[in-house]
């Protein structure tokens, strides 16, 4: 539970650079249709993603580990540029090396526009307070 609440608060940071520490050197990562290897490409992905998704705030939750794998689901908000919100909800499984960087990614996502006023995650960007709801609450 501390390394999805770890990277759910690393995520929620922006901060393509100080996420992708979180991964091996050589990590491999599939995100929808893309793949991609290491750090470099990593913060690249990041950079990309955040400078389209604005106002990105996400919420990750355990859904099952043993040995180095765990698997997470989610469930993220952001608006494009035009002012339109959507929603995005998505599993993860990752796989950690002995030194506890994820080393594997692999993350299926799917999205739809929402209404502004079907919003559900509105605290102040970055880091998700301990009080504010988990998807379990919103039946996510």
């Amino acid at each position: 539970m501390e390394k999805v609440r770890l990277a759910e608060d690393g995520w929620n940071s922006r901060d393509p650079a100080g996420v992708a520490m979180a991964y091996s050197p050589d990590s491999r990562w599939r995100n929808r249709v893309e793949f991609f290897t290491g750090r470099d490409q990593i913060e690249a992905f990041l950079t990309r993603k955040w400078n389209r998704e604005i106002d990105y705030r996400l919420i990750k939750e355990l859904w099952a580990f043993a040995g180095n794998r765990i698997a997470v689901r989610y469930a993220y908000e952001y608006h494009d540029d035009s002012g339109q919100w959507f929603r995005a909800y998505g599993n993860e499984n990752w796989e950690f090396d002995d030194g506890g960087l994820m080393r594997v990614r692999h993350s299926s996502i799917n999205e739809h526009p929402i209404r502004q006023e079907d919003r559900r995650f509105h605290w102040p960007l970055g880091r998700r307070p301990d009080d504010h709801p988990g998807l379990s609450h919103f039946g996510f």
